[in-house]
């Protein structure tokens, strides 16, 4: 359960939300490299940086959090994650854009900005049809991809003032697309006010963002890294909106990432009652007690679990000369093997289809990231699905494990051999 901090009262820092002192424990993971750092052979003999796992929740406002320990910009300003590599995800996208321009009319005369924008993996869709984009993102080596697509794309962190000046040179947006951002922002007001300046009077705002609730149901403890810096229930999402003069007005239950919200979002003045959805989603939350501090007991525990499992599954497979190898190199596939002390010795090797990460090596456990293709010819027994979120997408790829018995693992919620 949520635990008070041994020594000083606010021993985490004051809230990123309501500025009360940090007193209690939502789980603490340890200590773990930043996890989109991967490594170069030359920097693998080289000292290696570990910054603490331990998130926090606030005693007031129910934000659950993680100190900023490792400053934004020095984990955004050169990104290893290009969204387009996931098919699934560029699916996703698409079809939101279709939805989004039949729910709110879209059209030529529409302005649509997308915040942490990647590759233009999401405005790639928006601009086929002809309605005008602009991307923000703070990746200067991911705007760069976006650019080369046609994609407008400013390299910037945005906040306040940086929304005001998208807003006066590009004009107020009917349409702000924010997925996957707005666990990764440590200003979390700022953030939201700027957000408020991109949108037109009566705008909408999209966020999709992970469900604290869902983490927690599916212990989905690997999702927990240094670039998320808030875990939210729609509750504390309301808290952190209203501040900025937002509201959610209607709310989505994605499969995505393991289990999200899509936010709909309008100005507060304008956005009267909120829908059944929204009701019913906090109804849930409420009736789980995440509304209150000691609802949120009991996470540490099914951590435990999961380690426990995947460190006995891959000892024993090891026992009985079973090939076990890995399947991407997501962040949360970092946190997960740095949380259970996995080594080369239990995982030799992992494949990703990102060029930009084959030839490097996993940041703390040094495993080595090859092409998907040397699966093909190592025919391993098993293999390791760390983006556990697309098994779905990543099983059709490799359906050619089956030709020699392979198997593939998935490891959380629980572990499991399909």
């Amino acid at each position: 359960m949520p635990h008070a901090a041994a020594g000083a009262p606010g021993g985490g820092g004051p809230c990123r939300l309501c500025g009360r002192g940090l007193t209690d424990v939502f789980v603490d993971l340890g200590m773990s490299p930043p996890c989109e750092s991967y490594l170069t052979a030359d920097r693998l003999e080289s000292p290696e940086v570990f910054y603490p796992l331990r998130v926090w929740i606030c005693a007031a406002c129910l934000l659950v959090q993680l100190p900023s320990h490792i400053p934004a910009q020095d984990i955004f300003s050169d990104y290893a994650y290009f969204s387009s590599y996931s098919s699934s995800w560029v699916e996703h996208a698409r079809a939101f854009t279709e939805r989004s321009i039949r729910r709110l009319g879209l059209g030529r005369d529409s302005r649509v900005v997308e915040v942490a924008s990647n590759d233009g993996y999401l405005l790639q869709h928006f601009l086929a049809r002809g309605i005008p984009v602009l991307g923000i993102d703070p990746a200067a080596n991911v705007a760069r991809v976006a650019r080369d697509r046609g994609i407008p794309t400013r390299v910037a962190f945005l906040g306040e003032a940086e929304g005001a000046t998208v807003r006066a040179e590009f004009g107020a947006a009917d349409l702000v697309v924010a997925n996957n951002v707005f666990a990764h922002v440590p200003d979390v007001r700022d953030f939201g006010l700027g957000l408020a300046a991109l949108l037109a009077e009566d705008g909408w705002l999209s966020i999709e963002v992970p469900h604290l609730m869902r983490l927690m149901e599916r212990s989905q403890y690997d999702t927990i890294y240094h670039e998320h810096f808030s875990y939210y229930t729609l509750l504390t999402a309301q808290r952190v909106l209203a501040s900025a003069g937002l509201a959610i007005v209607d709310v989505e239950e994605l499969d995505s990432h393991g289990g999200s919200l899509r936010y709909w979002v309008r100005h507060a003045e304008l956005a009267g009652e909120p829908s059944a959805a929204v009701e019913a989603v906090l109804a849930e939350e409420r009736r789980r007690g995440l509304h209150r501090l000691d609802g949120h007991r009991g996470f540490a525990s099914a951590v435990d679990k999961v380690k426990r499992d995947l460190v006995t599954f891959l000892a024993t497979a090891a026992e009985e000369g079973k090939r076990v190898v890995g399947y991407g190199a997501p962040g949360k596939g970092n946190t997960l093997l740095n949380h259970c002390g996995v080594r080369a010795d239990l995982l030799p090797y992992t494949v990703d289809r990102s060029p930009h990460k084959q030839g490097k090596f996993l940041p703390g456990t040094h495993i080595p990231i090859l092409a998907p293709e040397v699966i093909a010819v190592d025919r391993p027994d098993y293999v390791l699905l760390l983006p556990w979120n697309l098994r779905t997408e990543i099983t059709h790829q490799l359906a050619h494990v089956r030709e020699w018995g392979g198997r593939f693992v998935v490891p959380i919620p629980t572990l499991a051999v399909i």
